[in-house]
């Protein structure tokens, strides 16, 4: 782990942003206080309807569970779950063991899982046997003690005797391991503390519209900002879950309807994807109050748009290493909200070095990654992150972002690692070189275009030959290019480096 700077540990501590409450108090002290709390997973294959006192009495069995099998503080335990009720229950046990979670986007695909397994070496892995593209492979957990998987064999895991309380452990700790793909070949495992996870818990929570309505929770908790939308804020709250484990906007503009639900944003996909569909109509904007925009390029058009039918957009940035650094309010002035990317958020602090990168801190802020050569690239000294983004900032503090610096493509609010795709294109037979880029796209915000330099005599190979390359390598179905060019020679620098800025110019004027 980083070192941290002792006067900021202390700043926060002083100020009540970090505190010695564990994200299992947390829990504890959230649920007896609404136990009788709506829980409900609206899906084909697995709906569940329940309260909170429902879900917390499975998580209690299954920490006890895991505790006879002398899990406990200091361990990891991973799950990879769509958004359903034992999605739920792994993580508050997690907790409730003092252990760190290591959520797993449920799409990941067996490259994906068997690195970020390799990376954390679990205690404890829980899956499901089969859901869209999600297969449990038991080759990938060979050297994993405990398995359970969801249908089969999950309720074997579950003790006689419930874990009444949450074990003593440091808040210091990691209580979260999570993983976003980057730059690098390798998803990133991004490590965050009961201190850093609390703060942005309370930091949400209170930054939400009190009126927000009863939310519907697409985004996979298997990603950082669905499982803290999904597991902790409601907790802190009282407020209902319901959780539906496919973004089918059809079927989410019914349960909308006949459920009184509301959609509260998320990456821009999320709302365009609900307007853009023909079941739309003006009764649906009743459950659209506010659309807070983040995890994805936010385009003036789109929240210009949104603003025109009476929603109140509020734009936020950050990312899993630091989740919450500017925010604007719901209630902040409307050119704020819907150009700028907000201001600071409590405690949190940024910068702009010399060539425009956002470096921030704060009390949110991850601990480290666990590959130590990232950390020590990603933070100086001081407690500053690189972030990578590039910014600027207007005369009351509010921050823009204008670009990256890393070679990252945001598809739906998900990382994609340009590298990750290039290397399996160059696979591909008849391929010399291969570079990826972000191409625009009107629903996702952005998705991978590749660039791939033939050898003499091979054609450049159709996007039904591309995409079953890509199958059989077994890299995500979103990171896959949904668009090929070739190029006679790559536009270069001095040094041979392949310009891609110009890639992404010939994309835009359609050559």
């Amino acid at each position: 782990m980083r070192e941290i700077p002792v006067e900021l540990t202390e700043r926060y501590a002083a100020e009540g942003w970090w505190t010695e409450e564990t994200v299992g108090d947390l829990l504890t002290r959230g649920l007896a206080a609404a136990p009788d709390t709506e829980f409900r997973v609206h899906s084909a294959v697995r709906p569940w309807e329940g309260t909170f006192r429902d879900v917390e009495a499975v998580a209690r069995r299954l920490a006890g569970g895991l505790r006879q099998r002398g899990v406990g503080p200091g361990d990891a335990v991973a799950f990879q779950l769509p958004n359903w009720m034992e999605a739920a229950a792994v993580f508050w046990a997690s907790a409730l063991l003092g252990a760190a979670v290591v959520p797993i986007v449920h799409f990941y695909g067996r490259k994906e899982v068997g690195y970020i397994l390799d990376a954390v070496r679990p205690r404890v892995f829980v899956t499901a046997e089969r859901f869209g593209r999600l297969e449990f492979r038991p080759e990938l957990c060979a050297d994993v003690p405990v398995v359970g998987v969801v249908g089969r064999d999950f309720d074997a895991l579950l003790g006689d005797e419930p874990l009444t309380e949450p074990l003593p452990a440091d808040p210091a700790a990691p209580a979260l391991i999570a993983f976003t793909s980057g730059t690098t070949r390798d998803p990133k495992g991004v490590v965050h503390s009961h201190r850093t996870l609390g703060h942005e818990t309370r930091q949400l929570a209170a930054s939400y519209p009190p009126d927000r309505g009863r939310q519907l929770t697409a985004a996979p908790v298997g990603h950082f900002i669905g499982m803290v939308n999904a597991f902790l804020i409601p907790v802190l709250d009282g407020t209902p879950v319901h959780l539906t484990d496919v973004w089918d906007p059809a079927g989410a503009l019914r349960l909308m309807r006949d459920h009184q639900l509301h959609i509260g944003g998320g990456a821009p996909y999320y709302v365009t994807s609900l307007l853009d569909h023909p079941d739309f109509t003006e009764e649906h904007l009743r459950y659209l109050r506010y659309a807070g925009l983040g995890g994805s390029s936010v385009p003036a058009a789109v929240t210009t748009r949104l603003a025109g039918l009476g929603i109140r957009v509020f734009r936020a940035y950050g990312s899993t290493e630091h989740p919450s650094i500017t925010s604007s309010r719901h209630d902040a002035p409307e050119p704020k909200r819907l150009f700028t990317d907000g201001a600071t958020l409590p405690g949190v602090e940024i910068r702009l070095a010399e060539d425009g990168e956002i470096l921030s801190r704060g009390p949110d802020l991850c601990l480290s990654y666990t590959d130590p050569a990232l950390t020590a690239r990603a933070f100086d000294e001081d407690g500053w992150y690189r972030t990578g983004d590039l910014g600027e900032l207007d005369e009351d503090g509010y921050l823009t972002i204008t670009g990256r610096k890393a070679d990252l493509i945001i598809r739906g609010g998900e990382n994609i690692s340009a590298l990750e795709v290039e290397e399996i294109l160059l696979a591909m037979p008849g391929v010399a070189e291969a570079a990826v880029v972000a191409a625009p796209d009107a629903r996702l915000g952005e998705h991978a275009a590749g660039f791939l330099r033939m050898l003499p005599g091979h054609p450049l190979p159709g996007l039904a030959e591309m995409r079953a390359h890509f199958e059989r390598a077994g890299l995500a179905r979103q990171k896959w290019p949904e668009e090929l060019h070739q190029v006679a020679e790559f536009p270069r620098t001095a040094s041979g480096k392949v310009q891609k800025f110009r890639l992404r110019q010939d994309i835009a004027v359609g050559t």
